[in-house]
């Protein structure tokens, strides 16, 4: 089967020959892969035959300049089109250091705002051309990339502590940035699709959660958040695609709604910040597709992640309606080999032979 085929199995809820088997390692856990073996001009998902997953994006931001403001041997300071200043580390896994922002109050974003225009040129349409047959030819999964919501507001463009205070105080700023964030990509998808590139699902990030517990409330998330959430599962459905919600941390209070709403599938499931992947298969296993809940803590011991692989693969995979990753980003302390070896286990626990 194609990795298409697959996904749309596991989206039906219903058997294919295994499995999709995908994922995403840090920058660092590559180059550590490249030191013990792994060829330099070949992907990792091709060195390890895992499914394909294209990704169409598009560009939203108010296009502020972009520069280089400090390099060293460890790390890169530097500006985003958001107008963030931020550092990113060269060797070691994770997200950058958020150091300064440009959008601070409601009339620094009415000025970003306005710069926000969905015209055509913020389309690679160049990249479309050369890829996008390639990408059906082979049979990938392809998903168009929206960029919305409240992690992306805190994280990447405003700053966590200002938006927390905002969702209390200001929460109509909230609102129309969420709102107008969404808008933008949902106009430029539209054009995507229009033009004859379409997508078998769209996809947005939208951390909620940290360690056992939420950023903000239930009635907060119903009142501020659930409404474009609404809205781009909608919009996805409007299309005849899929809709995925990537939210790490614990998010458990907010499944139910997620699940109300007509979302097609949750990644990562983080188990270490209290997400239980078996206890969602029996709750929700029927109506949501479940992405990833392989701890990630454990994948560096070979002994405690075989054992959690078989604890949990064979009940998540019933009745298709799952997707093989872990509950994070792969960690530079996995090598090559203990990779090797649990994509081997996953393609034969997540079997359906």
């Amino acid at each position: 089967m194609t990795s298409r085929e697959r996904f749309q199995r596991m989206f039906e809820h219903r058997e294919a020959d295994r499995v999709p088997i995908i994922d995403s390692p840090w920058g660092a856990t590559i180059e550590r892969w490249h030191r013990e073996g792994m060829p330099d001009d070949v992907s990792f998902v091709d060195y390890f035959d895992l499914d394909h997953v294209a990704g169409i994006g598009v560009d939203i931001s108010p296009r502020y300049p972009v520069a280089v403001l400090e390099e060293t041997e460890e790390y890169v300071v530097h500006t985003s089109s958001y107008g963030v200043t931020m550092r990113d580390w060269k060797h070691a896994g994770g997200v950058p250091e958020f150091l300064d922002f440009t959008i601070r109050d409601p009339e620094s974003w009415a000025e970003a705002k306005a710069r926000m225009t969905p015209t055509s040129d913020r389309i690679d349409w160049a990249h479309l051309q050369r890829n996008y047959k390639g990408w059906r030819d082979r049979g990938a999964w392809i998903q168009g990339h929206l960029w919305f919501g409240f992690d992306i507001t805190h994280s990447w463009t405003v700053g966590t502590e200002r938006v927390l205070t905002a969702l209390v105080e200001q929460p109509e700023w909230m609102q129309d940035i969420f709102s107008h964030f969404l808008e933008v990509n949902i106009a430029l998808l539209d054009q995507v699709w229009d033009a004859g590139y379409t997508f078998d699902a769209v996809t947005w990030p939208d951390d909620m959660g940290f360690k056992h517990n939420q950023f903000f409330s239930r009635a907060t998330y119903r009142r501020l958040l659930k409404p474009v959430h609404q809205r781009a599962i909608e919009w996805a459905h409007s299309r005849g695609v899929k809709a995925c919600l990537h939210s790490c941390g614990d998010i458990n209070p907010f499944v139910p709604e997620l699940v109300e709403l007509g979302l097609d599938s949750l990644n990562p499931l983080e188990v270490k910040a209290g997400m239980d992947p078996v206890a969602l298969k029996a709750k929700f296993g029927d109506r949501l597709v479940l992405h990833g809940g392989i701890n990630a803590v454990l994948w560096d011991d070979l002994e405690l992640i075989e054992d959690e692989i078989r604890r949990v693969l064979p009940i998540v995979k019933e009745n298709g309606g799952y997707v093989f990753s872990s509950d994070h980003s792969i960690p530079s302390t996995v090598s090559l080999e203990g990779f090797r070896h649990i994509v081997a286990l996953a393609r034969e626990l997540g079997s359906y032979a």
